[in-house]
This record gives C-alpha cells, sequence and structure tokens, in this order.
C-alpha cells in the first residue's frame, strides 16, 4: 500500500557489494506500536530525502461554523430498515473506549456526512457513556427512539482492533445470539424497534452545518541527516519482525513502525537507510573540505556495539563510527562540529586495528522474509544479528558490532580497507621498539622496503626482508612473535623471533601493510585483506 520512485535493480546473490539506491520518496500505511501498552494504530508514513513524517488520521471541519474543535453533536432518524447504520466497538470493561467502526453507505449515520470510523461516543442522548460496558452503550442506542443524539470524538490513537484494517471488510457479530463483545461488531443497522408503522425521514445535512473530512495530518516529522535506525525491542536483544523505529540525532523518534509483511518492511528498511546515508555523505563532503588532504573523512556511519556484562550478560549500545585520515574514531554521538573530534569515546591508528566480517551473507529482503515465513523470531545466531563485524585493536582487545543492512556491511568493509590503504601510503613507514637475542631494537614496516631490524643506537640494520618473502608467523597471544622469512638466495627458511610490549599491534600493522601492499599491486583484486592473512598463519 505505497506509492514510490522505480525500485533499484535486484541484489546479486551471495556478498552484496556497495549498492548505489536512489534517493526514494515514499508514502504507505503502517502500524505505529506502542510496545508499552501493545496497542497499534494506523499511520501514513512519508519518506523524502531528509524528512520521514507521521501522519495520523483527524476529522477536521472543512466549511460551515465549527463550535466545538473537538467535539461533534449530531442527530440520527432511525430508519425502519437499515437502523442507525452503523457498528460499534469496545467498551470499558476492556478499557478501551466505544468506538464506531462501521458505517454503512447510504443509510443514517452516512447521510449525516458527520461520523466516521473511529469516531469515540462519548454521550447518547445527553448521556455521558465515556466509562459505559460495550452492552451499556449497545442497550442505549437500541432503545433511544427514533431520534438519536449522539456526541463524538475522532480518536486518532484508537488501537487497529477498534478499527477495520483501511479499506478491509470487518467480520459483524452475531446478532441473533443476543450477545455482543467489544472486540467485535455490535451492528445497529439492523430494522428499527420503535413501534412507529410509518417510516421517518431520512437523516440528511441541514445547509448551516459544518462539514466535515477525514484527513491525514501531519503530526511529526523525523529529519534523516545523522538518523539512525533500530530494529531491537525495547529491553530485549531480539530484532523485530518486519517493523523498526527511526530515531533522529535530538532524539526524537517515529516510535515503532510495524509493517503488513516482511517485503514491504524491507523496502522500507532500505529506503530510508538510502536517504540517511546520502545525508551523512553531504555532511562528509561538507566536513572534508575544512580538512586537509591527509585528514579526509572516508567514511562515517551509526551502528550497535556489543557491551558485555559483568554477569557475561550481552547487551548492544549504538555508536557512531568514522573513517578519518589516519584514525578510527567510536563515538557515542555523531560529531557535528570541528571540537567533537576530540571528545570521541576511542581513537585508534588505523594502519594498527584489524577489521573482519563475522556474518554469512544474505540478502536484507531474503534475511526479513526467513525471520518472518519460517517462523525464526527465536532463531539465536548472534543475537539474530545477520551483520556483525569486529575491529580488533591493540593488546589484544577488540570491539564487535552490527549493522541493520548487509549493504551497510559491504561499505564498512571497502570503507575501512580503503581507509587502510590510504594511511598506509601516506605514512609509508612504521617502527616499533622490540627486543631480538636481548637486545633494543627497532623493527620497521616499511611499504616499498618491507621488514627492517636495526639498531636502536647505531642504526646499523641487521637484517631486512621483503613482504613476499613472509612466509609465515605464530606468536603465544602475549608478547613474542616468530617470523618465518624464505632466504631468496638459498631458499631456506629463517626465523626471526621478537618481543613487543603490545604485540596486537605490531601484527594488526604487518596485516594492513600487506593488504595494502597486495591492493597497490592489482587494484581491482578487492579483498586483500584474505590475502594478508595468507601471508600471517598464526596460531
Amino acid at each position: 500500500m505505497s506509492a514510490e520512485g522505480p525500485l533499484p535493480p535486484a541484489a546479486p546473490r551471495g556478498r552484496p557489494g556497495c549498492l548505489l539506491v536512489p534517493v526514494r520518496t515514499k508514502t504507505g500505511i503502517a502500524l505505529l506500536h506502542d510496545e508499552g501498552s501493545g496497542n497499534a494504530y494506523d499511520v501514513r508514513v512519508k519518506l523524502t530525502k531528509e524528512v520521514l513524517t507521521i501522519q495520523k488520521q483527524d476529522v477536521i471541519c472543512v466549511s460551515g461554523s465549527n463550535p466545538s474543535a473537538n467535539h461533534r453533536t449530531v442527530t440520527l432518524r432511525r430508519q425502519p430498515v437499515g437502523g442507525l447504520g452503523l457498528s460499534i466497538k469496545g467498551g470499558a470493561e476492556h478499557r478501551v473506549p466505544v468506538v464506531i467502526s462501521k458505517i454503512f453507505k447510504d443509510h443514517a449515520a452516512d447521510q449525516t456526512g458527520m461520523l466516521f470510523i473511529g469516531d469515540a461516543v462519548l454521550q447518547v442522548n445527553g448521556i455521558n457513556v465515556e466509562n459505559a460496558t460495550h452492552e451499556e452503550v449497545v442497550h442505549l442506542l437500541r432503545n433511544a427512539g427514533d431520534e438519536v443524539t449522539v456526541t463524538v470524538e475522532y480518536l486518532r490513537e484508537a488501537p487497529s482492533f477498534l478499527k477495520l484494517p483501511l479499506g478491509s471488510p470487518g467480520p459483524s457479530s452475531d446478532h441473533g445470539s443476543g450477545a455482543s463483545s467489544p472486540l467485535f461488531d455490535s451492528g445497529l443497522h439492523l430494522n428499527g424497534t420503535s413501534g412507529n408503522t410509518a417510516p421517518p425521514s431520512p437523516s440528511s445535512p441541514i445547509a448551516n452545518e459544518p462539514k466535515y473530512e477525514k484527513r491525514w495530518l501531519d503530526t511529526l516529522s523525523v529529519p534523516l541527516s545523522m538518523a539512525r535506525i533500530s530494529r531491537c525491542k525495547a529491553g530485549t536483544e531480539k530484532l523485530r519482525s518486519s517493523a523498526f523505529e527511526v530515531l533522529a540525532l535530538d532524539g526524537v523518534s517515529t516510535g515503532v513502525l510495524q509493517f503488513y509483511t516482511a517485503q514491504e518492511s524491507a523496502d522500507w528498511l532500505r529506503a530510508v537507510s538510502a536517504n540517511i546515508s546520502d545525508l551523512t555523505l553531504q555532511n562528509m563532503k561538507m566536513a572534508n573540505k575544512c580538512c586537509s588532504p591527509c585528514d579526509q573523512v572516508v567514511h562515517m556511519g551509526w551502528v550497535n556495539e556489543r557491551l558485555e556484562g559483568a554477569d557475561s550478560s550481552q547487551t548492544f549500545r549504538p555508536k557512531f563510527l568514522a573513517l578519518r585520515g589516519a584514525s578510527f574514531y567510536i563515538f557515542s554521538s555523531p560529531p557535528v562540529s570541528t571540537l567533537d573530534w576530540v571528545r570521541a569515546e576511542k581513537i585508534y591508528n588505523l594502519c594498527e586495528v584489524l577489521f573482519k566480517v563475522h556474518k554469512f551473507w544474505l540478502t536484507d529482503d531474503c534475511w526479513l522474509q526467513a525471520n518472518f515465513y519460517l517462523g525464526l523470531h527465536d532463531f539465536d545466531l548472534e543475537d539474530q544479528r545477520p551483520y556483525c563485524f569486529s575491529v580488533m585493536v591493540g593488546h589484544g582487545k577488540g570491539h564487535f558490532f552490527n549493522v541493520e543492512l548487509g549493504s551497510e556491511l559491504a561499505v564498512w568493509e571497502k570503507s575501512f580497507q580503503r581507509a587502510t590503504f590510504m594511511e598506509v601510503q601516506r605514512t609509508g613507514s612504521k617502527t616499533y621498539m622490540c627486543s631480538w637475542q636481548g637486545e633494543v631494537l627497532c623493527f620497521t614496516v616499511d611499504f616499498a622496503v618491507g621488514f627492517t631490524c636495526f639498531d636502536s643506537k647505531t642504526k646499523n640494520v641487521l637484517w631486512r626482508f621483503r613482504f613476499s618473502q613472509l612466509k609465515g608467523s605464530s606468536d603465544d597471544g602475549k608478547t613474542r612473535v616468530k617470523l618465518l622469512f624464505q632466504n631468496l638466495d638459498t631458499k631456506q627458511i629463517e626465523m626471526k623471533e621478537l618481543e613487543f610490549q603490545d604485540l596486537t599491534a605490531v601484527l594488526h600493522c604487518v596485516h594492513s601493510f600487506i593488504a595494502a601492499k597486495v591492493a597497490s599491486v592489482d587494484p581491482a583484486f578487492v579483498d586483500s585483506q584474505s590475502v594478508a592473512r595468507k601471508y600471517m598463519c598464526s596460531n
């Protein structure tokens, strides 16, 4: 139930690339779900390039006098055939108001032009029924005589079960049984019960009476610049099925938008994400105008970070990541000014971190459909988060993240490779203090030369090998590493055992330089990271 621009081409099977999804405008119907009460009501969602707007239905006066902006008092003349021409649902016994759930065309209620599905009944012939049960309101309406005056107010946030799905007929209750339920229609469209034999004149609007229409009105606009999407249920780590919410930079939220099919949810998720990404790209370009060529932002965006609790429990918290210049940044909120960059929670050198994808690849709609159609709501696969990656840092520590879409994961992987490659080329070399055979030495990783070990005092080179000569490595997971090099002349393997204060940072640096070297030799070869790992067979 949506209108949108042309769909992008279908994603190829297997690992998705950096998908170029055009900026979309979309309009559709969703359920706005209140996870606290469990109620959901119909809203219309409008997506533009910069804003996601939530619209709710309301009844407004379009002409004539309007003595009360909220309440309408309408007089119905009961017809011998068709009665009042409406049905109601709800009741105080279920803590919901009584609302009009059906209006039958060309009958009494419809002829007034002043009653609408979703109107809450406040009074019947002057009697307040706001706290009345379903049966009490049914009794009043059926025994109110030929002329019934009702006061109503349109209930903008009526739970969806009180109203019919838009454009769909609803079931009628079994009137012959004499029973009625607040969750089903109680029809007041049967033959009238009065003793009059002559049919009263049909209800019709008076010329001076106000005219009303039901319209979609804007109630909330969520700016998409630096906004984030969440599919996780509040208070849990499980993903919602066919639902998500959008949270603006200032904390304003759409609430949980629940769609009727997994495909519709996937379409909306991709469209909103594409517009957010486009705005983020614009922000990056503006920020880069103020930065030097060696301090450019390569990529940034929202992710969820997995945090380990003291009781081994796991929670995910939103984080904003950025790849800029020589560094990898982790923020609790996006940097919107130059000063914000120094307020990052963590800053790591790109040459000393290791990016790794942790999830098998599925297209976004396939994953959502699998959850929806196959009943995999409780399927435990890394907290049901299909798009995960880690960033390993110094001293054996790391960060574990997930994103909402496979296309986002593809972008992060390529962006890390690109940012690392650019930093390796800019840096040229990295030197670390180490010890070898009881001596304090310097170990250098050089993009052009390879590996060099020299005396820190005399600067005398003890040994040097190219990247291609590295045939393997092993380490103790603490401080010691064994590097295996092949002598070009003798073809024999030479082992060099070194000890570093932060072994992890050194190994990540070696990995980054090898990956960059592979990429420089064959730029078309994307997965240089896997080649780099083959050089380093760590135990």
